[in-house]
């Protein structure tokens, strides 16, 4: 084998600079060092100054309400408005008051043909897909948030009522002109005003209250089908269904909002007795549970958990199970201690609201739920989560949570700023429903474009 060797004026190059090192310019090199590490002392002094005058010089929260927009777009990405001192905008103060002063909704006034003349049926108003309406009102009602000036909203909502179409045949809400009503609506505002067309919608604000949210169908297969309709697919869409993880339905930015139950109904059951009284019913559930859940189109219904529920447990002398409505249900989830909170065709329920507010325990069976206002309402530890496939144990479930942290799960669930949350009233009340969906929207204020161009300049 060739070995190679080392050219020998490479050699004497190398001990050159040995010897350089060990008997060279000593005093010269220690003065050069001296030097650069005064040198490096006085940059950092001087980068360290600078850094700290420029904080207390720019470091100011952006006036919103003062701020002049000029009609022209601009786009900014997320990543630059969080790194912006509106982030400090953001943080939530003690007083909530503050927290929501300079936020802008400019309500759309839509002809009635769109909102307003659905109310001819009073149903329209109080049942459980409402939240439509209830939203509008109480933004309408607002002296605060609403502004009449486009110009100064951060964000645009667009009064669309499709759930109050009420079948003639079995009472529900029929919402198969929900898409056709919706999009009339978005040409009308889009041929009448400037502001969707400058984002195709981006900071433009819709209410999709029914089971599977902005894809606007009851049945899941048919909803996942047709999809969300793509003149939404920029704006931001407050809805009831929600899930942990991807779906179609949910393929759009959004907010899950509670479904909505009428703040005067809980008042008047919570003036019959106490949050604190005597609970005699340990589970308590009343609703559609059918013996064959596969109905006429071949899907079952619940995914059969509440056919199991009721096969196992309907002789259960502690299992309250009703298969019949009842106009009084809420006294009676006022005197049990746990209320199932089964998912229907859609995961979500207003059994949720219910039992939050009238204090019962709500045990949640519907895997991968996303719930509404997680910052405000401390779901795990006011509820119960049993998975689909366990619900055979509810039972043994419950009664180890009887024996073991119920009364400490029950002094959270009574807290009135829990119920309160997931409740809509006419007028906003700090801490409510809508109140909860402002603050989720100023979460997004980097859809706003007033906020935007404020941030640019």
């Amino acid at each position: 084998m060739m070995e190679l060797k080392t050219p020998a004026k490479n050699r004497g190059f190398y001990v050159r600079m040995k010897l350089l090192r060990k008997h060279g310019r000593p005093l010269q090199q220690e003065k050069t060092h001296l030097c650069f590490r005064y040198y490096k002392w006085l940059l950092w002094l001087s980068l360290s100054l600078y850094i700290i005058s420029s904080f207390f010089i720019t470091h100011k929260p952006i006036p919103l309400s003062k701020t002049i927009l000029s009609k022209s777009n601009t786009v900014v990405s997320r990543a630059l408005f969080e790194s912006t001192n509106f982030t400090t905008f953001l943080q939530q103060p003690k007083n909530k008051q503050d927290l929501l002063k300079d936020l802008k909704i400019y309500v759309y006034d839509l002809p009635s043909q769109y909102n307003t003349d659905w109310l001819a049926n009073e149903r329209c108003s109080n049942h459980l897909f409402a939240s439509e309406v209830a939203i509008h009102r109480a933004l309408s009602n607002s002296d605060d948030i609403r502004t009449f000036d486009p110009y100064e909203a951060d964000f645009f909502f667009v009064p669309v009522y499709v759930s109050c179409n009420f079948s003639t045949v079995n009472g529900f809400p029929a919402i198969g002109h929900a898409r056709s009503l919706l999009s009339s609506a978005v040409h009308f505002i889009s041929s009448n005003y400037p502001f969707w067309n400058r984002s195709q919608g981006y900071d433009h604000v819709f209410v999709a209250s029914h089971d599977y949210g902005a894809c606007f169908h009851a049945m899941e297969q048919r909803a996942i089908k047709e999809g969300i309709p793509k003149f939404l697919k920029r704006s931001i869409i407050l809805q009831t269904f929600g899930l942990q993880h991807r779906h179609p339905c949910q393929d759009v930015e959004n907010v899950v909002i509670p479904p909505y139950i009428s703040p005067e109904s809980v008042r008047k059951t919570l003036n019959e007795t106490s949050l604190a009284g005597h609970r005699g019913i340990f589970v308590f559930f009343r609703g559609k549970m059918e013996m064959h859940p596969k109905n006429i189109s071949g899907r079952f219904y619940s995914k059969k958990v509440r056919t199991v529920i009721w096969r196992k447990f309907k002789g259960n002398r502690r299992f309250y199970l009703q298969r019949h409505r009842l106009a009084g249900f809420q006294s009676e989830i006022l005197r049990s201690v746990f209320c199932l909170c089964p998912l229907g065709w859609a995961p979500w329920s207003p059994r949720l609201v219910e039992s939050v507010a009238l204090g019962c325990v709500p045990v949640i069976i519907a895997d991968s739920i996303r719930l509404p206002f997680p910052s405000a309402v401390p779901w795990p530890e006011i509820s119960l989560t049993v998975a689909e496939k366990d619900v055979e144990k509810l039972g043994m479930i419950l009664e180890q949570v009887e024996a073991t942290n119920l009364s400490t799960i029950q002094r959270k669930l009574w807290d009135p700023e829990v119920r309160r949350a997931l409740l809509f009233h006419d007028r906003i009340q700090e801490g409510d429903a809508t109140w909860q969906v402002l603050y989720s929207l100023l979460q997004k204020l980097d859809r706003s474009h007033r906020s935007v161009r404020a941030l640019s300049k």
